[in-house]
């Protein structure tokens, strides 16, 4: 892959990857709630669900999606739920723990199937998989590139949010100051489902 691209592909994951949604949204959440330890499991669910997104993505599921406006507006109708209801759960935990793996339903495998229903993701995977491998004669190579780089950047800034969320862990603990920062998480994920339905 020649450096332009290459540098266009790494300006792309890095807008992208650190920009707020629901993934580094739920990240911040969890470890702010449970600890980084604890949020772990979803951090290091993002990458895998969304390498196997931008798998399938480009072995042609992504063509099916563009094709057929009814299976692009269900994923993103389902989406747009589970982002809503995460929020609703988030906006209610006032205490530390409260808002565990068990109650917002956020554990490995349901983050990496949140890959799915994440139209930010989608729209990650149908760029990287025109842009960068579909039609070009090295697209397997590519791929190989392509694969790692953004599973690189999905753990990164998954983990970074999920980061300054435990830091804030202690100082959260005072008052109501946990309530206030889970209902501006609730807000921000609402925000994200807003900006789903015109995506």
């Amino acid at each position: 892959m020649p450096t332009v691209e290459f540098t266009a592909l790494l300006a792309l994951a890095a807008a992208m990857s650190f920009s707020p949604g629901p993934n580094t949204t739920l990240s911040t959440a969890l470890a702010a709630n449970q600890g980084l330890r604890h949020a772990m499991r979803f951090v290091c669910a993002v990458p895998v669900g969304w390498s196997v997104l931008l798998l399938l993505s480009a072995g042609g599921l992504g063509a099916a999606v563009v094709a057929v406006p009814a299976l692009r507006w269900g994923i993103k109708a389902v989406g747009i739920g589970y982002l809503v209801w995460l929020a609703w759960k988030l906006s209610q935990s006032a205490q530390l723990g409260q808002a565990d793996a068990a109650r917002m339903n956020v554990g490995f495998w349901q983050g990496a199937a949140l890959q799915f229903v994440n139209i930010k993701a989608w729209l990650l995977a149908l760029t990287i998989v025109a842009g960068w491998i579909v039609g070009r004669d090295d697209s397997l190579q590519r791929l190989a590139v392509v694969l790692p780089v953004m599973a690189v950047f999905a753990l990164s800034s998954n983990l970074l949010y999920a980061a300054a969320g435990a830091l804030l862990r202690h100082w959260l603990a005072r008052g109501r100051r946990l309530l206030w920062f889970n209902r501006a998480m609730g807000c921000v994920l609402v925000a994200t489902a807003a900006w789903m339905v015109r995506a």
